[in-house]
């Protein structure tokens, strides 16, 4: 299990670095099929003191991935409600999987990754619309679309492109403004 620690805006101490490793050692314990976890922990200028240091954990479980990311005032509060955050995301997450995938058989997942993309100069006076700033290219594995919802909600998620191999196609399942759930399934028009 490999831990990636990194300081955004932020210089982290050495025993910062062994407090969070710690945590997540703990969180290993839990689901030890993890491969491993990245954890960025920054510091932002807000108001409120109690929001200022933010820690994001991504778990990599056998190609499913599972996210959390809390606020505190300082960084051992932060690591502290991440750890629980993640802590109840990884007991529903085993709670969905069947007794034979509890035990660490390979799950489908979406590897990303992000590349920005440079804008180039508009025209003097040209009128510009919208423009593309970030292109995410990830590899898709099939799915059905219960596991599609899991690992929407596991990522924290708004939406959740996904391949459904019964009908051969890409499908977008997404969070609707009334709590439910919408699936968009393409079809091409001739």
């Amino acid at each position: 299990m490999e831990i990636h620690v990194t300081g955004k805006n932020l210089e982290l101490s050495p025993a910062a670095r062994e407090y969070i490793s710690r945590k997540m050692n703990k969180i290993n314990k839990f689901l030890p099929a993890i491969l491993s976890f990245d954890v960025v922990a920054s510091q932002e200028q807000t108001r409120s003191p109690s929001q200022r240091f933010v820690v994001q954990v991504t778990v990599d479980s056998n190609g499913t991935l599972i996210r959390g990311e809390e606020r505190g005032q300082d960084i051992h509060s932060a690591v502290d409600k991440v750890f629980e955050v993640m802590s109840r995301q990884i007991e529903h997450y085993k709670g969905k999987l069947p007794r034979a995938k509890a035990k660490g058989s390979r799950t489908p997942s979406i590897r990303t990754s992000t590349t920005e993309v440079v804008e180039a100069e508009a025209a003097e006076g040209e009128e510009t619309g919208p423009r593309v700033v970030k292109n995410k290219k990830f590899e898709v594995k099939p799915m059905s679309l219960d596991e599609a919802i899991d690992q929407m909600q596991l990522l924290g998620l708004d939406f959740f492109l996904y391949y459904d191999p019964d009908v051969n196609r890409m499908n977008l399942i997404y969070k609707r403004k009334d709590g439910n759930l919408g699936l968009i399934e393409p079809s091409i028009t001739k």
